[in-house]
Protein backbone atom coordinates (compact mmCIF):
# COMPACT_ATOMS: atom_id res chain seq x y z
CA UNK A 1 0.00 0.00 0.00
CA UNK A 2 1.26 3.68 -0.65
CA UNK A 3 1.32 6.24 1.72
CA UNK A 4 0.91 10.03 1.38
CA UNK A 5 4.28 10.19 2.64
CA UNK A 6 5.94 7.96 -0.36
CA UNK A 7 3.77 9.76 -2.83
CA UNK A 8 4.93 13.12 -1.78
CA UNK A 9 8.66 11.46 -1.74
CA UNK A 10 8.03 9.77 -5.15
CA UNK A 11 6.36 13.85 -6.75
CA UNK A 12 9.80 15.19 -4.99
CA UNK A 13 12.89 15.41 -7.60
CA UNK A 14 14.95 12.80 -5.41
CA UNK A 15 11.93 10.54 -5.55
CA UNK A 16 11.77 11.18 -9.33
CA UNK A 17 15.73 10.66 -9.59
CA UNK A 18 15.02 7.12 -7.78
CA UNK A 19 12.13 6.59 -10.00
CA UNK A 20 14.30 7.26 -12.87
CA UNK A 21 17.59 5.49 -11.40
CA UNK A 22 15.39 2.03 -11.44
CA UNK A 23 14.78 2.23 -15.12
CA UNK A 24 18.69 2.25 -15.68
CA UNK A 25 21.63 3.42 -14.43
CA UNK A 26 22.50 6.95 -15.62
CA UNK A 27 24.89 10.12 -16.07
CA UNK A 28 24.40 13.82 -14.26
CA UNK A 29 23.89 14.74 -17.37
CA UNK A 30 20.94 12.34 -18.61
CA UNK A 31 19.11 13.23 -15.63
CA UNK A 32 19.84 16.83 -15.76
CA UNK A 33 18.49 16.18 -19.10
CA UNK A 34 15.11 14.22 -17.53
CA UNK A 35 14.61 16.73 -15.28
CA UNK A 36 15.11 19.88 -16.19
CA UNK A 37 17.63 20.40 -13.86
CA UNK A 38 21.64 21.69 -13.72
CA UNK A 39 24.21 19.54 -13.52
CA UNK A 40 24.94 21.19 -9.90
CA UNK A 41 21.57 20.78 -9.01
CA UNK A 42 21.19 16.94 -9.85
CA UNK A 43 24.64 16.20 -8.19
CA UNK A 44 22.87 18.14 -4.75
CA UNK A 45 20.27 15.11 -4.97
CA UNK A 46 22.64 12.69 -5.79
CA UNK A 47 24.93 13.52 -2.92
CA UNK A 48 22.08 13.28 -0.34
CA UNK A 49 20.61 10.02 -1.72
CA UNK A 50 24.42 8.25 -1.60
CA UNK A 51 24.98 9.31 1.80
CA UNK A 52 21.36 7.79 2.45
CA UNK A 53 22.33 4.65 0.93
CA UNK A 54 19.71 4.85 -1.87
CA UNK A 55 22.14 5.38 -4.67
CA UNK A 56 25.32 4.80 -5.72
CA UNK A 57 28.42 5.15 -8.23
CA UNK A 58 28.46 1.83 -10.72
CA UNK A 59 31.33 2.99 -12.80
CA UNK A 60 31.78 5.22 -15.86
CA UNK A 61 31.13 5.76 -19.69
CA UNK A 62 32.49 8.66 -22.31
CA UNK A 63 30.70 11.51 -22.50
CA UNK A 64 28.31 11.46 -25.64
CA UNK A 65 30.35 14.64 -26.65
CA UNK A 66 33.46 12.69 -26.87
CA UNK A 67 35.59 15.21 -24.88
CA UNK A 68 36.63 15.73 -20.91
CA UNK A 69 36.82 13.22 -18.56
CA UNK A 70 34.19 10.03 -18.31
CA UNK A 71 31.11 10.42 -16.69
CA UNK A 72 29.88 8.63 -13.41
CA UNK A 73 27.11 6.23 -13.86
CA UNK A 74 24.70 6.03 -11.25
CA UNK A 75 22.50 3.36 -10.11
CA UNK A 76 20.16 2.57 -6.88
CA UNK A 77 21.62 0.60 -4.45
CA UNK A 78 19.67 -2.55 -3.60
CA UNK A 79 18.38 -1.60 -0.32
CA UNK A 80 16.50 1.68 -2.48
CA UNK A 81 13.75 -1.29 -3.04
CA UNK A 82 12.34 -0.85 0.29
CA UNK A 83 11.42 2.54 -0.84
CA UNK A 84 8.69 1.04 -3.54
CA UNK A 85 5.57 -0.01 -2.73
CA UNK A 86 4.85 -4.45 -2.62
CA UNK A 87 1.61 -6.26 -2.92
CA UNK A 88 2.85 -8.65 -0.24
CA UNK A 89 0.00 -7.62 1.97
CA UNK A 90 -3.42 -8.51 -0.46
CA UNK A 91 -1.31 -11.66 -2.20
CA UNK A 92 -0.90 -13.03 0.84
CA UNK A 93 -4.37 -12.31 2.33
CA UNK A 94 -5.53 -13.86 -0.40
CA UNK A 95 -3.80 -17.00 -0.75
CA UNK A 96 -4.78 -17.73 3.43
CA UNK A 97 -8.04 -17.29 2.35
CA UNK A 98 -7.57 -19.85 -0.63
CA UNK A 99 -5.71 -22.23 2.01
CA UNK A 100 -8.11 -21.60 4.66
CA UNK A 101 -11.17 -22.44 1.86
CA UNK A 102 -9.65 -25.29 0.62
CA UNK A 103 -7.65 -26.91 3.21
CA UNK A 104 -9.79 -26.15 6.57
CA UNK A 105 -8.72 -23.97 9.41
CA UNK A 106 -6.51 -27.16 11.27
CA UNK A 107 -4.66 -28.15 7.92
CA UNK A 108 -3.89 -24.64 6.92
CA UNK A 109 -2.58 -23.88 10.56
CA UNK A 110 -0.22 -27.12 10.23
CA UNK A 111 1.08 -26.04 6.71
CA UNK A 112 2.12 -22.50 7.99
CA UNK A 113 3.84 -24.05 11.02
CA UNK A 114 5.56 -26.73 9.01
CA UNK A 115 6.62 -23.23 7.30
CA UNK A 116 7.82 -21.87 10.28
CA UNK A 117 9.57 -25.09 11.15
CA UNK A 118 11.46 -24.21 7.48
CA UNK A 119 12.40 -20.23 8.79
CA UNK A 120 14.19 -21.43 11.78
CA UNK A 121 15.92 -23.87 9.86
CA UNK A 122 17.32 -21.05 7.55
CA UNK A 123 17.98 -18.67 10.94
CA UNK A 124 19.46 -21.60 12.20
CA UNK A 125 21.36 -20.37 15.83
CA UNK A 126 24.32 -21.86 17.35
CA UNK A 127 23.84 -19.48 20.69
CA UNK A 128 24.56 -21.78 23.80
CA UNK A 129 22.11 -21.17 26.95
CA UNK A 130 18.66 -21.22 26.24
CA UNK A 131 18.56 -17.28 27.02
CA UNK A 132 21.16 -16.29 23.96
CA UNK A 133 18.78 -18.77 22.29
CA UNK A 134 15.80 -16.67 23.49
CA UNK A 135 17.72 -13.36 22.50
CA UNK A 136 18.72 -15.05 18.97
CA UNK A 137 14.90 -15.39 17.97
CA UNK A 138 14.07 -11.98 18.72
CA UNK A 139 16.82 -11.03 16.15
CA UNK A 140 15.61 -13.37 13.77
CA UNK A 141 12.02 -11.99 14.92
CA UNK A 142 13.04 -8.76 14.46
CA UNK A 143 14.77 -9.08 10.92
CA UNK A 144 10.90 -10.09 9.64
CA UNK A 145 9.82 -6.89 11.47
CA UNK A 146 8.51 -7.26 14.42
CA UNK A 147 10.06 -4.70 16.75
CA UNK A 148 10.29 -7.20 19.65
CA UNK A 149 12.34 -7.62 23.00
CA UNK A 150 12.66 -9.77 25.18
CA UNK A 151 11.07 -9.45 28.86
CA UNK A 152 10.57 -10.67 32.34
CA UNK A 153 8.07 -9.90 34.53
CA UNK A 154 6.23 -11.64 37.86
CA UNK A 155 8.91 -14.40 36.68
CA UNK A 156 7.15 -14.90 33.45
CA UNK A 157 9.96 -14.60 30.26
CA UNK A 158 7.78 -13.20 27.02
CA UNK A 159 8.52 -12.12 23.99
CA UNK A 160 6.94 -8.77 23.18
CA UNK A 161 6.49 -7.21 20.05
CA UNK A 162 5.70 -3.27 19.44
CA UNK A 163 4.78 -4.08 15.88
CA UNK A 164 3.62 -7.08 13.98
CA UNK A 165 5.16 -7.86 10.83
CA UNK A 166 2.04 -9.50 9.25
CA UNK A 167 -0.67 -7.01 11.12
CA UNK A 168 -2.37 -6.80 7.62
CA UNK A 169 -3.58 -10.15 7.66
CA UNK A 170 -3.23 -11.20 11.61
CA UNK A 171 -7.01 -10.03 12.18
CA UNK A 172 -8.52 -12.78 9.99
CA UNK A 173 -5.86 -15.05 9.96
CA UNK A 174 -4.29 -15.99 13.43
CA UNK A 175 -2.96 -18.93 12.16
CA UNK A 176 0.13 -16.91 10.52
CA UNK A 177 0.82 -16.13 14.64
CA UNK A 178 1.08 -20.06 15.02
CA UNK A 179 3.89 -19.78 12.21
CA UNK A 180 5.71 -17.34 14.42
CA UNK A 181 5.64 -19.37 17.10
CA UNK A 182 6.51 -21.96 16.08
CA UNK A 183 10.10 -20.11 14.75
CA UNK A 184 10.64 -19.12 17.72
CA UNK A 185 9.96 -22.16 19.29
CA UNK A 186 12.42 -24.18 17.08
CA UNK A 187 15.00 -21.60 17.51
CA UNK A 188 14.63 -21.35 21.21
CA UNK A 189 14.72 -25.09 21.38
CA UNK A 190 11.66 -24.14 24.32
CA UNK A 191 7.83 -24.66 24.37
CA UNK A 192 6.01 -21.04 23.52
CA UNK A 193 2.59 -19.82 24.11
CA UNK A 194 1.32 -17.34 21.43
CA UNK A 195 -0.41 -14.41 22.95
CA UNK A 196 -0.41 -11.71 20.20
CA UNK A 197 -2.68 -9.03 20.57
CA UNK A 198 -4.60 -9.25 17.06
CA UNK A 199 -6.62 -5.78 17.78
CA UNK A 200 -6.74 -2.38 16.02
CA UNK A 201 -3.50 -2.99 16.29
CA UNK A 202 -1.42 -5.99 16.16
CA UNK A 203 1.43 -6.72 18.38
CA UNK A 204 3.62 -9.97 18.57
CA UNK A 205 3.79 -11.61 22.19
CA UNK A 206 4.94 -15.04 22.70
CA UNK A 207 5.06 -16.43 26.54
CA UNK A 208 8.05 -18.60 27.10
CA UNK A 209 6.71 -21.57 29.11
CA UNK A 210 9.71 -23.41 30.17
CA UNK A 211 13.01 -21.11 29.63
CA UNK A 212 15.04 -23.10 32.21
CA UNK A 213 17.20 -21.43 34.64
CA UNK A 214 19.50 -19.58 31.92
CA UNK A 215 16.53 -17.27 30.50
CA UNK A 216 15.99 -16.41 34.12
CA UNK A 217 19.49 -14.44 34.46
Amino acid sequence: MTTNRDEKFFASTRGQIVVLLRRSGRTVEDLARALDLTDNGVRAHLAILERDGIVRQRGSVRRSSGGGKPAYVYELAQEAEDLFPKAYEPVLRRLLDTLSNQLGPEESEALLRSVGRRLAEEHSTRADGSHARLEAAVDVLNELGGLAELEERDGVVVIRGYSCPLAGVTPDHPEVCRMAETLIAELAGVPVHERCDRGERPRCCFEIASAGDDAQK
